[in-house]
């Protein structure tokens, strides 16, 4: 049983009554008992909640990508005979940013009415529904039965894909690697495409001699870079990703990374396949189609956290050598701190780099370099002191993965994607996929 406002307001009116017309004990017990016995009379009289009928209007997993929102209905049905007055509360875990906090709604007998939450999730993943409370008022507005109900739902978020402003500079300069404008690349280890007369300004040693032999005119080669490779993504779920740069993990930047690599590779006729592990394997999407490619990352990057174990590089390192039977580019996003590459990804590089072109995805933290130059007090001193340490140490590791022919590339979270989408773009027009 719950009481309303306005038998708060009798009782206020009651006190005053009392207080001006009967000031005694005796006054005080019967108008608090007439009060009582209304309110008890008005919540046996209201309807009961558990006759109620309460149903999600659409079943399954509802998507949403993170900062949009979505709309989720509930449907109350009243098979009694008598009115229902509801205030009711559909309540979500707190990241899925579920407003109103309550609905007020009267079913008359025999009908139903819908309700609507709106979410606007702050947190990427599934979110669940905890329960439904509904408060069923009676005639009188002075008190009420309260029930609550289980009325399981869950909305997965999606990852945001804020990189893919990016895609559509990228895709131009793809364009102009496929040679679908006036500019042609000639790269080693790139494919043949046609021949065409040579013009002004086109590099000598592209002339085919035999083909200009045959002509009136000098005869050039084109070229256009590999086509149908394969581009494998592995992202590190353990320790490095759970580190937080800003106000997100490192994990969102790297599944940004990864759509908007694969959006750029597979618009170029790659195939593009995605790993997540750690001490085992998160999610994996292996040979989806260019248009299926994107709904099956996003699906699969969704229920995605980052795990407070370190990876095992051993699992990585064969999972990856598994699924890229030819010579592939392998892209590890993945930390560079000093200890976890020494110990971990040193020891597993060599049958990667025999067999694929490796590069490796960093995020890295900004406020380094802004606290590495901090003067003032002892404490700032000693915190720069520590974050120059920090930025060497991770310099020196990239710099001897570099040397073993790693491709490194260590950005901002916001420049990460954009960064890796050049040197694949870098790669693709050398040949070097």
């Amino acid at each position: 049983m719950a009481v309303t406002g306005r038998l708060a307001l009798l009782v206020a009116l009651g006190a005053l009554v009392v207080g001006l017309l009967w000031p005694s004990g005796t006054g005080v017990l019967v108008v608090s008992g007439v009060l009582a016995l209304a309110a008890l009379v008005d919540a046996l009289v209201a309807v009961p909640v558990r006759s109620l009928r309460l149903e999600r209007e659409r079943e399954g997993i509802a998507t949403v990508r993170l900062g949009t929102s979505l709309d989720v209905a509930l449907r109350v049905a009243n098979p009694g005979r008598r009115r229902a007055v509801l205030v009711l509360r559909d309540a979500w875990e707190p990241s899925a940013g579920a407003v109103p906090s309550r609905h007020r709604l009267i079913v008359p007998p025999g009908e139903r009415r819908r309700v609507v939450t709106t979410l606007t999730p702050t947190r990427r993943g599934d979110r669940d529904a905890v329960r439904v409370t509904v408060r069923s008022i009676g005639p009188l507005g002075l008190a009420a039965r309260q029930g609550r109900r289980d009325v399981p739902a869950r909305v997965r978020v999606l990852p945001a894909f804020g990189s893919r402003r990016h895609l559509p500079s990228r895709l131009a300069r793809l364009r102009e690697l496929d040679g679908r404008r006036a500019v042609q690349i000639r790269g080693q280890g790139t494919e043949f495409d046609s021949l065409r007369e040579y013009v002004a300004g086109d590099d000598v040693r592209s002339i085919d001699w035999r083909a200009s032999a045959r002509s009136s005119e000098l005869v050039v080669r084109t070229w256009r870079p590999e086509r149908d490779r394969h581009v494998l993504v592995v992202i590190d779920t353990g320790r490095s990703a759970a580190g937080r740069v800003g106000d997100a993990p490192r994990l969102d930047a790297a599944l940004d990374t990864a759509l908007l690599l694969a959006a750029l590779a597979s618009r170029g006729g790659d195939r593009v396949d995605l790993l997540a592990l750690d001490r085992e394997v998160r999610a994996s999407v292996l040979g989806a189609t260019a248009g299926d490619l994107l709904p099956a990352l996003v699906t699969a990057m969704a229920p995605l956290e980052p795990r407070l174990v370190e990876t095992d590089m051993r699992l990585l390192a064969s999972a990856a050598l598994a699924r890229a039977g030819r010579r592939s580019l392998v892209v590890l996003v993945t930390g560079l701190d000093e200890a976890a590459v020494s110990e971990g990804l040193d020891p597993v590089l060599g049958p990667l780099l025999r067999r694929h072109t490796l590069l490796l995805a960093a995020v890295a933290d900004p406020e380094l370099a802004t606290m590495a130059a901090g003067r003032g007090d002892a404490e700032a001193v000693y915190t720069a002191a520590a974050a120059g340490a920090a930025r060497d140490a991770r310099r020196r590791t990239a710099e001897r993965l570099a040397r073993r022919g790693v491709e490194i590339v260590d950005a901002a979270p916001d420049d990460l994607p954009p960064a890796v989408a050049d040197r694949y773009l870098a790669l693709k027009a050398a040949g070097r996929l």
